[in-house]
């Protein structure tokens, strides 16, 4: 009786295991069907390109060309990327300066509307797009993160090995169009500090609130430390992409605190970023708290969009990834 159950269970066993092999080496693609259903494509707006060509894709059926438009006119720019990349026509429609100007206006809206024409016709051959891709800019649809460890020695009980401890520590910042920015140091994972990154956040999660500015590939940014003795905290990047157009590093040139006196220190909506223009890295007006360039903690910058803050790399532990190199 015992034999026949064994048995039974090695039979299971076996053919659980030629189940799981056939879902292995049969796998599901459901893009395969939409191969053999021969769609001729409509010419892009103004192409002389006459000759008949034959596109297979079954979205060309299904979406009008007017859908369509209505359907990027409402995608990231980096998602037009990615659309540009499925097919012909999709590239075509994706290259209407139409999306691209819309989000340069946002992207530089500070500049205002006037001076990005300007620059797009001098500097980018009037291409909304060209200018998009080679443009440094500020990202706001995400988080830039430093990553930066160090080694503690920890305490030597019976005097036979000296332990150390690798500590980890984040950078976060948040970038606003309104040439706000947020900033938080901190110990916590990014899945977990991305979701109070934001002017809504409370007291105890410590989110300090500044203002930055941009001139070509450098930020400058300061906020106040508030306590009995105000602090500016003083912050220069450089940005810098990976790729055309990614903007997706910074490079942290030098971080700077300084006192202040109380008579200089704003209101909340205050400009501090006018109280600390034109001081230099040495310079303090509060004798008490002395002018600090801080060494230590100064890895690159790598920029997290909001829907990668739950499975990015920087949210492993230090066991299993000690140290992190931005590139």
């Amino acid at each position: 009786m015992a034999s026949d159950y064994a048995t039974n269970i090695v039979a299971e066993l076996e053919s659980a295991s030629q189940l799981r092999a056939a879902g292995f080496f049969i796998t599901r693609r459901p893009w395969l069907d939409l191969y053999g259903v021969n769609v001729r494509p409509v010419a892009p707006f103004g192409s002389t390109y006459s000759k008949p060509v034959v596109d297979s894709s079954l979205i060309h059926k299904c979406l009008p060309d007017e859908l369509l438009f209505e359907i990027f006119a409402r995608m990231t720019p980096y998602n037009l990327g990615k659309a540009a990349c499925v097919c012909r026509k999709w590239r075509n429609t994706v290259r209407n300066p139409v999306f691209w100007r819309n989000a340069c206006l946002k992207a530089w809206q500070i500049s205002g509307v006037v001076e990005n024409y300007k620059l797009m016709q001098s500097h980018y051959d009037s291409s909304w797009r060209k200018m998009w891709l080679s443009r440094p800019r500020v990202r706001m649809d995400g988080i830039y993160v430093s990553r930066n460890t160090y080694i503690r020695a920890g305490v030597a009980e019976w005097k036979v090995t000296n332990p150390v401890h690798v500590v980890c520590y984040f950078r976060y910042l948040r970038f606003y169009p309104s040439g706000r920015f947020l900033y938080k140091n901190s110990s916590e994972k990014l899945k977990d500090v991305v979701k109070f990154m934001n002017f809504r956040s409370t007291k105890a999660e410590i989110c300090h609130s500044g203002r930055f500015t941009m001139s070509e590939d450098k930020v400058e940014g300061a906020l106040l430390y508030p306590g009995l003795r105000p602090t500016i905290w003083r912050i220069r990047l450089r940005l810098r992409g990976t790729t055309a157009g990614a903007n997706n590093r910074m490079d942290l040139l030098s971080i700077v605190t300084s006192g202040v006196q109380e008579s200089e220190v704003p209101g909340p909506d205050g400009d501090i970023l006018g109280v600390v223009e034109g001081w230099q890295d040495d310079e303090t007006h509060n004798p008490e708290v002395p002018a600090i360039s801080h060494t230590r903690g100064l890895t690159p910058f790598v920029f997290v969009p909001f829907e990668e803050a739950e499975t990015s790399v920087l949210n492993l532990p230090v066991e299993r990834m000690d140290y992190y190199v931005p590139g």
